[in-house]
């Protein structure tokens, strides 16, 4: 199953709904153009939805944590929403959680960007 980026804006977060499995190959490929996509539109507050994702490998981890990388490079921030138990999973064997900032709760997680942005002012 082909990867599926759809975006939505609420309350100036970039919400990024995706869809498939995030393996080696075109799905990676495009879940890496779709936030440097982002990035040059100036998106710089991003919420990935991964509600509907149905498989993670090593090469769609690296690619979300470029895509970190690559947003906090840019003065941005990148946060998780909605993990699959699978996706739970390996994110918890690989110790990822403690490196991203994963939110259960859209309302919750779309709130925590402006608290970020509050507390750095």
């Amino acid at each position: 199953m082909d990867l599926i980026a759809t975006t939505r804006e609420v309350g100036g977060v970039t919400i990024a709904d995706l869809t498939g499995r995030i393996v080696l190959g075109e799905e990676s490929a495009h879940l890496r153009n779709f936030v440097s996509e982002l990035l040059s539109q100036g998106q710089k507050k991003i919420l990935i939805n991964l509600a509907e994702v149905t498989y993670i490998d090593t090469s769609g981890l690296g690619n979300l944590i470029n895509a970190l990388a690559q947003t906090r490079k840019q003065g941005g921030e990148l946060k998780l929403l909605n993990l699959p138990p699978k996706v739970q999973d390996v994110m918890q064997v690989t110790k990822l959680y403690t490196v991203f900032d994963i939110l259960n709760d859209e309302v919750a997680a779309v709130r925590s960007f402006t608290q970020a942005s509050a507390a750095t002012n």
